[in-house]
């Protein structure tokens, strides 16, 4: 990368490789369009004051905290990696991942045919991973002497080779298909959203960040989550706010016959299979369901 972003724009740092599509399209949904060239790694935004580069996750707190980008998104897991977890302004988590919402979780595993049964079994044996620095922290706190080996991929395969493995699960089904077991959780892990401690101390740019911040998040929450609209007869309002979750407050208004309501409600969308046929017998007619692009409390 020959090239360095303008100093006069808020420098932001994004994830490259698996998390970079969930990331472009979160921040579509919360409104800023990212377009992409063929092998450049500086991304278009469509925000005149926001400059971007594509970094691997694993290097974008140290970038932070060298001043190379103002703010970045990051997986809380490479933050305690690098050992930055006191050097950034920590602006926001995240709930968003390659393939769920859930937290990811970095596990200690095990080939399902092994002896080993705790931590402690692990005495003067052999792990691969590529989280080194916080494996190794992990086994120095439980007191077990551990030889580890940083792993440059295809960890899974290791298991059986060496020792036992900490590596990254979403679902656990490659844990699963790899017929290993779980000794234990090392590290749970999110998004985060970080900034330079300069960076945040600059009023125009910590602004900048906050509302980036609000958007993405307003974006997350917006996921599950749907419009519905329908028309209600006057007479047959009570019935059928009655149907809707007790925490909901619809908004109302007015139709031009003053004998009927128009109706809507934000609803979780597993609700709204259930809802919609008892508010059609309620008597709701001209319901409509529609996708949220943000919410934002």
């Amino acid at each position: 990368m020959t090239e360095r972003l303008p100093e006069s724009s808020l420098r932001l740092g994004l994830p490259s490789g698996s998390m970079q599509t969930s990331t472009i399209e979160l921040f579509g949904r919360a409104g800023y369009k990212i377009s992409l060239q063929e092998r450049s790694v500086f991304p278009r935004i469509d925000d005149e004051k926001i400059s971007a580069v594509l970094f691997r996750a694993q290097e974008i707190s140290r970038y932070v905290v060298d001043n190379i980008v103002d703010c970045g998104l990051t997986g809380y897991d490479w933050i305690v990696e690098n050992g930055n977890e006191n050097d950034v302004v920590e602006i926001c988590e995240l709930t968003y991942s390659r393939a769920t919402s859930m937290p990811a979780r970095w596990v200690l595993a095990v080939p399902d045919e092994s002896p080993i049964r705790t931590v402690r079994d692990f005495e003067g044996k052999i792990v691969a991973t590529e989280i080194v620095n916080t494996t190794r922290r992990f086994f120095q706190k439980s007191g077990v002497n551990v030889n580890v080996e940083f792993s440059w991929g295809t960890t899974e395969i290791k298991a059986r080779l060496l020792d036992g493995i900490v590596d990254l699960t979403e679902t656990g089904s490659s844990i699963r298909a790899n017929n290993l077991r779980v000794i234990d959780t090392i590290l749970h892990s999110t998004i985060r959203f970080v900034a330079n401690k300069s960076a945040w101390a600059v009023a125009w740019k910590r602004e900048k960040m906050e509302n980036v911040a609000m958007l993405l998040r307003g974006a997350i929450e917006a996921r599950a989550k749907v419009g519905l609209k329908m028309n209600v007869p006057e007479s047959k309002l009570a019935d059928v706010t009655r149907n809707l979750p007790a925490e909901k407050s619809p908004t109302i208004s007015r139709l031009s016959d003053s004998d009927w309501v128009a109706v809507e409600v934000i609803l979780e969308d597993k609700q709204e299979r259930e809802l919609i046929p008892l508010l059609k017998r309620a008597g709701a007619t001209g319901i409509i369901t529609y996708p949220l692009n943000k919410v934002i409390p």
